[in-house]
């Protein structure tokens, strides 16, 4: 296993705590780093095209499908993290609104 430091609100994941500020620190093998990629790339293009949609004013945040995809990823990522983090930072995830 691996140490790793993810950076949610980035997109990303670091082999060094320098490399960039990071919110979690996780120890993973490399399988679970294909699960980061692919839920961050997946997460990005939800949020492009998230942009474009918000140039349309009428679509409330409740009732907009791309929302609730990007919803879903950022859940999915909580939970991988949530797996393979240290006690504190699974207690910090535990208590986050969407935790169930």
């Amino acid at each position: 296993m691996t140490k790793i430091y993810v950076s949610v609100s980035h997109h990303r994941y670091y082999y060094h705590p320098e490399d960039s500020p990071w919110e979690y620190e996780i120890e993973a093998e490399p399988g679970v780093l294909n699960v980061l990629d692919q839920l961050f790339e997946q997460k990005e293009e939800i949020e492009t095209k998230g942009f474009w949609r918000a140039h349309t004013p009428y679509i409330p945040y409740h009732l907009d499908p791309e929302n609730d995809e990007s919803d879903l990823r950022l859940k999915k990522l909580y939970a991988v993290i949530h797996e393979y983090t240290d006690k504190e930072s699974k207690q910090h995830i535990e208590n986050m609104p969407f935790y169930s």
